[in-house]
């Protein structure tokens, strides 16, 4: 028998350069592959814009203009929906600098685009790393996660905040693994250090998702840590005994509270923010009507209805459902069809040999116009009320995801199992309304997320890991699948068997036309524009012979790569030649399908993205000459648009404006009163121009007065054209009413506001009796004097006293002073601010300077020590060689 010497492990940096240098090799490769990618606009210097990017330009712009001028920050901003604070719309605070110093440290310096794909290869390496596979392992299993294509497509759409969560997801379970894996030091600080930087990139629903994933492999190996057994640890080194998994369940709850609580400046504001956002529910008992004018566009459909007093409504939770049959899309892309922003034409050249379906468009053309009929004809045909694009992990993932169902043994395989099958539960939403249901009423925070489609982020990331430990135990045992081969043969007739039905028989999925398609094709056919039955047939086929296709490629790709891992079982090739092979494959398959969506033509020239936010129209010139203090709303291309587009918000305090997270109040003030007001105020001006004085009407927009809309831009009588309109009712900065009301409830208050006297009448609700009761009421003067985003002072001015109401927006935080003297803030007209007064002369200040702040900067910075504590206590114990190695050698040769 021979003797089996093993190479002492070298202490110090020599030892350490040594066995880093694989690692290193890999981060150069994944910055070439993510420069690669983004080669052409990388070195033309173009940008992204991205509906979101453009949008948060325009409302985050007071605020940077603010800490420009000023070099502080402004935790208020009034740029949108009358004002709100900047906790979601801004967030930065000065405990989070340093995560900001170690995060662009982590990506190498690199930034934009090339950051983005750079830090999704990364975080799966290193949570791979921690399974202590090998690199070239690793780095494949970083390509399967990296080019899924909904990262793309979110990277595109300017999802910033999502992506840099997902980025640092990973990792953060590879800090879980280490902890099982006994390396308690190291496990700990991963865990804590990428919490922290994964909270800061604040997308908690992300987060949220993969806290199941973290549950699921905690829970199965405490089971398996409780249950007899034979060996001491799993394949991976995982410790299976009941101490063991107490001690490393401890730390990874340790450190992911000291990761959190480095964020608990953000999370602090952002909880107490919720209560009063639309994930915060609604006090009013019933809801408020629809609006007249009905929001066309799906992003923009929020109303009241779409809260409930908990939190959001199950039919705005499941607006973006994905379809059951939809999911194939994991596999054959296409099998739903690409975007909905995509022409099918441009999708399917062919189109155009079909005469039935040319005929067809062509009477629609006639009828409706070019742009009607391309809208009515995206290349996506599900069910989903828009979509960019497919969520695609690639069809050789999927061969590997069922092969490590039957091949990978232990506890990892079934909590990978159960979070994927958790993901499709989540993400079907209304189609399984049932399990929807229950996850609603008994999922804690559950039903303050929306677009529950996104949950299947979970499968992109347990499909390919299932996929990479499958070909992990291959490589340790080469002889698996000559020995086992029925799960080889299953995973091949299972994905070889739907890929070739939906090649030869595309029509088993369906017709592939979605609902308001058929709607649509109703209406023209009632309208004697075209003649249903072959109009369909026709766009049937067309959408047929796409699925086909697409369907036809992803069979191509599984028999490839099932070859190799046949190749490879029968000894022909070397492990690292399969996964050289496979990553290659996977690689083109994955970057064919990322490149439809981003690709070069994505990008713009910087000066133009900045054009498209920051275009100031001859209305806004016209408007921007008044230097008072005034709001602005811009209904020139419809009302959907008011709240649903922020160039506004760039240039002015705006009535409306786009976010996800506005005030409930304020949502319920557009759905009862400022959506028919606006309306009401458009068709004046589109009858009196710029002249809304030549008749009296200042009943007809009383909040929209007491909001102090000074001007509005609309559209001319033509269309074509935007108008500044001057408002002369507003009422103003501030003012004196001579009768105060109080009510009951929130229904009662914001039913008041439907015949109230703005200028002279104020409604309260009783809770805020202590702060405005009492006090004579009397006319007199308010004056701004000075204003800030989070400051403003004013000069007042009465014979008796009484309450002044404020055209400013009402929110727990802001503080007062008269004369130097605190008061108390009430709230008047559901969402005004109001306060009492002495009579004379007096100097009013108003700020929003939390105190919070402080406070929780404080905690934040002691978790972020401690972090860097436990990083440099790994580091030194590494470095002098005294780490303890953990159990076994490699998981694969």
């Amino acid at each position: 028998m021979n003797k089996v010497t093993s190479r002492p492990v070298e202490g110090g940096w020599l030892g350490l350069l040594r066995q880093s240098w694989p690692d290193a090799l890999c981060v150069v490769l994944f910055l070439v592959i993510s420069f690669a990618y983004f080669m052409t606009p990388i070195s033309q210097g173009l940008v992204l814009g991205g509906d979101d990017h453009t949008g948060g330009v325009g409302m985050a712009h007071e605020h940077a203009e603010y800490h420009e001028r000023t070099g502080e920050i402004t935790r208020w901003t009034n740029s949108v929906f009358g004002g709100m604070p900047t906790y979601q719309i801004a967030p930065s605070y000065d405990s989070t600098s340093a995560l900001g110093t170690i995060q662009k440290i982590y990506q190498l310096g690199t930034t934009g685009v090339l950051s983005y794909t750079f830090l999704f290869l990364l975080g799966f390496y290193i949570l791979l790393r921690a399974f202590n596979f090998k690199p070239y392992l690793a780095a494949l299993g970083s390509i399967l996660w990296a080019f899924s294509s909904y990262f793309m497509i979110i990277i595109l759409a300017g999802h910033i905040w999502k992506v840099l969560a997902l980025c640092f997801i990973p990792p953060t379970i590879g800090g879980l693994i280490l902890c099982y894996r006994g390396k308690y030091l190291w496990g700990g600080a991963v865990t804590a250090l990428f919490t922290a930087l994964q909270v800061t990139s604040n997308h908690v629903q992300m987060s949220y998702y993969f806290i199941f994933v973290m549950l699921a492999i905690v829970v199965a190996y405490g089971i398996a840590a409780f249950l007899p057994k034979k060996d001491a640890t799993d394949d991976y080194g995982m410790i299976l005994s009941p101490k063991s998994w107490l001690k490393a369940t401890g730390i990874i709850i340790v450190a992911g509270m000291i990761g959190v609580l480095a964020n608990v400046s953000n999370l602090y504001h952002t909880y107490e923010y919720q209560k009063h956002s639309m994930r915060g529910g609604s006090e009013l008992k019933q809801a408020a009507p629809e609006k007249a004018d009905a929001k066309t566009d799906a992003k923009a459909a929020e109303k009241t209805t779409e809260t409930t007093r908990s939190g959001l409504s199950t039919e705005y939770i499941t607006q973006w459902s994905y379809g059951i049959n939809e999911s194939l899309t994991l596999l054959i892309p296409e099998v739903s069809g690409g975007s909905s922003a995509e022409s099918i034409l441009d999708k399917v050249p062919e189109a155009q040999e079909n005469m039935n379906f040319m005929g067809g468009l062509q009477s629609i053309q006639q009828a409706a116009g070019p742009q009607a009929a391309s809208a009515f004809l995206p290349s996506y045909w599900g069910e989903q009320p828009g979509t960019s694009g497919p969520v695609y992990v690639g069809a050789i993932v999927c061969l590997l995801f069922i092969l490590g169902i039957f091949y990978v043994r232990g506890p990892m395989k079934w909590a990978l199992l159960a979070a994927t099958i958790i993901s499709f539960f989540f993400a079907w939403g209304k189609n399984s309304m049932a399990l929807t249901q229950f996850f609603i009423d008994n999922l804690p925070l559950y039903n303050k997320f929306r677009a529950v489609s996104s949950a299947l982020v979970i499968a992109e990331f347990t499909m390919p890991l299932l996929g990479i430990l499958a070909l992990a135990r291959f490589i340790k045992e080469p002889d698996l699948l000559r020995r086992k081969p029925f799960g080889m043969y299953i995973a091949i007739a299972v994905t070889v068997g739907i890929c070739l039905l939906l090649y030869v028989a595309p029509g088993v999925y369906g017709d592939c036309i979605n609902s308001t398609q058929k709607d649509i094709i109703g209406q023209l056919s009632n309208a004697g524009i075209i003649e249903s039955t072959s109009f369909s047939a026709a766009l049937s086929s067309i959408h047929h012979s796409l699925l086909a296709k697409s369907a036809g490629r992803s069979l191509f790709l599984v028999l490839l790569g099932a070859a190799v891992v046949y190749i490879y079982s029968r000894g022909w090739i070397k492990h690292w030649m399969m996964c050289g092979a496979l990553a290659l494959l996977c690689l083109a398959d994955l970057w064919m399908v990322d490149k439809k969506y981003l690709n070069d033509e994505s990008f713009s020239d910087p000066m133009m993205v900045e054009d498209e936010t920051t275009q100031k129209p001859a209305a806004y010139d016209e408007i921007l000459a008044d230097q008072s203090n005034y709001r602005v709303a811009d209904v020139s291309r419809g009302l959907s648009n008011t709240f649903n587009n922020n160039q506004a918000s760039y240039w002015f305090k705006n009535i409306g404006g786009y976010s996800p997270a506005k005030m409930q109040r304020y949502q319920e003030l557009i759905d009862r009163y400022i959506g028919n007001e606006l309306a009401t105020f458009d068709n004046a001006a589109k009858q009196l121009g710029d002249h809304l004085d030549a008749v009296n009407i200042d009943s007809l927009f009383p909040v929209l007065n007491m909001l102090n809309m000074k001007y509005a831009v609309v559209a001319d009588s033509t269309g074509t054209a935007q108008m500044k309109v001057k408002n002369p009712y507003a009422n103003g900065n501030g003012w004196f009413v001579n009768k105060l009301q109080f009510v009951k409830d929130a229904d009662a208050e914001l039913s008041a506001l439907s015949k109230l006297d703005t200028k002279h009448i104020a409604v309260a609700d009783e809770s805020f009796k202590a702060q405005l009761d009492g006090t004579p009421l009397d006319s007199g003067t308010v004056k701004l004097d000075k204003y800030e985003p989070n400051e403003l002072d004013y000069t007042i001015c009465s014979a008796k006293g009484g309450v002044v109401v404020l055209s400013e927006i009402y929110y727990p935080g802001w503080t007062a002073t008269l004369d130097g003297q605190p008061v108390e803030i009430g709230r008047v007209n559901y969402v005004l601010r109001a306060l009492k007064v002495t009579p004379g002369q007096h100097k009013l200040h108003l700020e929003f300077k939390p105190a919070s702040i402080a406070k929780t900067d404080t905690v934040a910075y002691i978790a972020l020590a401690l972090t860097i504590i436990a990083f440099m206590a790994g580091l030194f114990f590494n470095i002098k060689g005294k780490v303890i190695k953990p159990k076994g050698q490699d998981n694969v040769k």
